[in-house]
């Protein structure tokens, strides 16, 4: 017996992938703007860098796993890639908080 939306999960995770994608740009932005509202010191410039740095490498781990996902049967998620992801996720919410405080 088949469920009726096996179909369905890699859809589902497709766009859970661009909800975190959407969620992980708007950290990013609000960072960049709270960096760009200081003083310009050389720390801050350097947040600014590697917050953008940080941002566009979730972007691209984050655009081919949903390309993957377009495929009908998608592979599973590496290691490597997962690690990625959950590095630049945390390292975003590090660099936005240490902004911030």
């Amino acid at each position: 017996m088949t469920r009726p939306d096996a179909g369905l999960q890699p859809e589902r995770t497709r766009l859970a992938w661009r909800r975190t994608t959407l969620a992980c740009s708007v950290t990013a932005v609000l960072a960049l703007r709270q960096a760009l509202r200081g003083s310009g010191s050389p720390l801050e410039i350097t947040g600014v860098a590697v917050i953008a740095l940080v941002w566009v490498a979730f972007l691209r781990v984050a655009h081919l796993r949903i390309r993957q996902l377009a495929a009908a049967r998608p592979a599973a998620l590496s290691p490597r890639v997962a690690t990625g992801a959950a590095a630049c996720t945390v390292a975003l919410a590090v660099f936005a908080m240490a902004l911030v405080l």
